[in-house]
């Protein structure tokens, strides 16, 4: 672990911001790991709910057990029961409006993975740039016949390039991974909202008719 400490501290001030990057990216994937669980955005017990709505003595139950488990899904739920006197078009307005606030929720956080992925490379880029310009410097001053001193310049500017790709890698494949589960989740949700504004407008009045 030592040598480990001691080979990034040669990466020079660079490995600040690096490092800083690295604890960013981190929380986000473990909050959007927490976040992003299906279970917990398409609640089973609201899934029941949509199926189970069969007329108007069911409204009061299911906006009860969509108050009782909170997220995207069971809001957008609790919305349009409660809003179904409204007609097809301003409740598909307003679930629509709604749908947009949440999908924000969902996605919040990957643009810091977005553009962690795309700075880390240009840090660890500027790292090196900075490392061969103490060689340069060295060499100005004491010629190439300084290996050792040569050598500190060159590592730090290998190191920076390393951990940085390092970082940006996995961050990448984590925004990717996390942007495509939110994406379908949300296309999920508007599969079970479509289902639900159907169901609503064929128990509205007159509606047989």
């Amino acid at each position: 672990m030592k040598n480990i400490l001691d080979l990034l501290a040669k990466g020079g001030i660079i490995m600040i911001p690096l490092f800083l990057c690295s604890i960013a990216a981190l929380a986000v994937v473990i909050e959007k790991a927490i976040a992003l669980r299906r279970r917990k955005i398409i609640v089973p017990e609201v899934v029941g709910v949509l199926e189970n709505v069969k007329g108007a003595n069911d409204f009061a139950l299911a906006v009860a057990i969509c108050e009782k488990h909170r997220g995207p899904f069971a809001g957008i739920v609790r919305l349009a029961l409660e809003n179904r006197h409204l007609d097809r078009e301003e409740l598909k307005e307003s679930l629509l409006d709604q749908g947009r606030q949440e999908v924000h929720r969902l996605e919040r956080g990957l643009g810091v993975l977005e553009t962690i992925a795309g700075i880390a490379p240009l840090l660890g880029l500027l790292g090196t740039v900075l490392g061969l310009l103490k060689v340069f410097k060295i060499i100005s001053v004491m010629g190439v016949g300084q290996a050792a001193a040569l050598a500190g310049g060159i590592s730090e500017a290998l190191i920076t390039t390393i951990v940085g790709l390092f970082i940006a890698i996995p961050t990448l494949v984590a925004y990717n991974y996390y942007a495509d589960k939110a994406e379908s989740l949300v296309l999920e949700v508007e599969k079970y909202s479509n289902r639900l504004l159907n169901k609503l407008s064929a128990l509205q009045p007159g509606a047989e008719g």
